[in-house]
């Protein structure tokens, strides 16, 4: 049984340029790189599951970042929201 058939994401020159140039860099985190390839994969138009055995992430993470990246461009792949963490008291209880 075949997966659902996923719309390949549509780049323009600028943003598989920037893309490619992230993924590729020596100096790039390497959080931000992994996240470049996901959508390059997705973009060439592979689906979740083998951009995820590719890579060695969950299909799900994948995901995440193909419909961040449909939202709201490459960037998506730079600025990815973190969760706050409470501060802890210095003073014991």
């Amino acid at each position: 049984m075949a997966g659902r058939q996923l719309a390949p994401l549509g780049l323009s020159d600028e943003e598989r340029s920037e893309l490619e140039s992230l993924a590729s860099r020596r100096k790039t985190a390497q959080a931000l790189a992994l996240r470049a390839r996901i959508v390059l994969a997705c973009a060439d138009g592979a689906q979740n599951k083998d951009v995820a055995a590719r890579v060695g992430l969950d299909s799900t993470t994948v995901g995440k970042w193909r419909r961040r990246f449909a939202r709201t461009g490459w960037m998506a792949c730079v600025t990815s929201p973190v969760p706050a963490r409470r501060a802890r008291s210095m003073i014991p209880a």
